[in-house]
């Protein structure tokens, strides 16, 4: 579990780039929180620069769209699709749970 920051440091409709073994990118969407591996499947570019649009974020490089709810992207340019990882709060302040492994299916 990795500790992210208070709720109310991500304001609804942003989001926040965790750097590490793997980066991961956390967006509040209205209120619900969603975390999935920062890196695009299609080429390298951080998908916590990219475009929100209700729960999906678009690919600030080449415009893939990823659904933050599966990881699965919604067209091409990408085929495959980026880890999604369980967020919770505790205490006002957002954790994520990172999902095992280093392959996405």
């Amino acid at each position: 579990m990795v500790a992210v920051c208070r709720i109310e440091n991500l304001p609804p409709g942003e989001s926040i780039r965790i750097r590490g073994d793997v980066a991961v990118a956390v967006f509040n969407v209205d209120g619900d929180l969603f975390a999935i591996d920062d890196t695009c499947t299609h080429q390298d570019a951080s998908l916590a620069d990219g475009y929100l649009d209700g729960h999906v974020v678009e690919c600030p490089l080449h415009s893939s769209c990823f659904d933050l709810r599966t990881g699965l992207p919604t067209g091409p340019p990408a085929m495959r699709p980026v880890r999604t990882h369980r967020v919770n709060v505790v205490s006002g302040v957002i954790h994520v749970h990172l999902t095992a492994g280093t392959e996405v299916a």
